[in-house]
């Protein structure tokens, strides 16, 4: 029964059985192929995930300086006030005043230090060790500062000459936020003689909602002159991701190198077949065989080459992402992602029409052969 439906493929299968070792060295080029396909685009992932992880949840933060560009050194109560009716109800809005000053660690030589100025903290800062709020006095560091020079709550340091102790040790904060507080000193801004802001933290529910916002306050703001500079950790994150898509589209267009050559191997191995098979194909076409006959035969010979390599590729690809991914990003499971699937099936396809198209020349070749021609050879 099976004969009667599939003739072409299980004669393909037969020839192809008969060079056991050149079909497998030939779809060995495709396996080769779809592992480096599907392998470099899931390392490409990988990569991608395991940096956006680090970046956070940090696309509905924005962060507003003065614009320096046009004088402006710092931000005014009024810019304050004007930042706060853009932004949305359940937004954090936090000014931060910023000076330098010599700072000494346990009676260390005094090194240069930025030391931030927030009024509440307790919006955007919890406490590793000791307490965030209430705040008016002493200081705040970050978890970096604490581990280097063995911080902990009651300890002092000594700010431009007057003794201040440390009220509590910061969580650890998001790697690419802007208000990330690991290698900080923390201090009230009732510390600060200046009256200014040098930038403002305005954190929102969504990365919808603080685009929105950033728009409201640029029109606001920047309406007669441009003040502000707004950053927007959104496109950021955005525009990393798209920078990591044309990677991984480089990688994979380098890794079909690999296909092109395993296609001019079948090439060569159709080619040999063909030279050696022209008497049995004078022999097929003098029985009553058409070229369509004959076509179809030696593509599908082509077509089991790529499907059977391109199988093989498959199953090592997952295997080798496996690995990628555990050791990447620590999820070995991540392999199942939409992206990685779809790098995985663009190889195999891509591999198993190389092989169709390596298939076709010699396949017209021995099609076009006239039988007597070929029974002559």
């Amino acid at each position: 029964m099976a004969g009667r439906f599939f003739p072409a493929a299980l004669m393909a299968r037969r020839n192809l059985t008969r060079t056991k070792m050149r079909s497998l060295l030939a779809s060995l080029g495709i396996v080769i192929g779809v592992v480096a396909i599907a392998s470099l685009g899931m390392f490409g992932v990988a990569l991608q995930y395991s940096f956006t992880q680090n970046l956070g949840d940090v696309g509905n933060q924005l962060t507003v300086y003065p614009n320096s560009g046009e004088n402006v050194t710092e931000l005014t109560e009024r810019d304050i006030r004007a930042i706060r009716r853009e932004a949305s109800a359940t937004a954090t809005v936090a000014p931060v005043m910023t000076r330098v000053e010599p700072v000494s660690y346990n009676r260390d030589d005094p090194v240069r230090e930025t030391i931030y100025g927030v009024e509440n903290p307790g919006e955007l800062y919890e406490a590793q060790e000791g307490r965030v709020s209430p705040f008016r006095t002493g200081a705040l560091v970050g978890s970096s500062v604490a581990e280097e020079h063995d911080l902990h709550p009651g300890s002092q340091l000594t700010v431009n000459g007057t003794n201040v102790r440390v009220q509590a040790v910061l969580e650890e904060g998001e790697p690419f936020s802007s208000t990330n507080p690991d290698n900080r000193v923390i201090m009230s801004t009732n510390s600060f003689s200046q009256r200014g802001y040098s930038e403002v933290y305005v954190i929102e529910s969504t990365g919808t909602a603080a685009n929105e916002t950033a728009m409201g306050i640029r029109n606001s703001l920047n309406e007669r002159e441009e003040r502000v500079f707004v950053q927007e950790l959104g496109s950021l994150v955005d525009t990393i991701e798209q920078q990591f898509q044309i990677i991984n589209t480089v990688l994979a267009g380098i890794a079909s190198i690999s296909l092109l050559v395993a296609g001019i191997s079948i090439l060569n191995v159709m080619l040999m077949s063909t030279v050696e098979r022209r008497e049995e194909i004078g022999v097929l076409r003098a029985v009553g065989y058409q070229k369509r006959d004959v076509l179809k035969v030696m593509l599908m010979e082509a077509t089991l080459l790529g499907f059977l390599g391109g199988i093989a590729g498959v199953v090592l690809s997952i295997g080798a992402g496996l690995a990628i991914n555990h050791y990447a990003v620590g999820d070995a499971m991540a392999v199942f992602r939409l992206p990685n699937a779809w790098y995985v099936g663009a190889a195999f396809t891509f591999g198993v029409l190389t092989s169709i198209v390596s298939g076709l020349y010699p396949a017209w070749k021995a099609a076009s052969e006239e039988p007597v021609d070929a029974l002559r050879g």
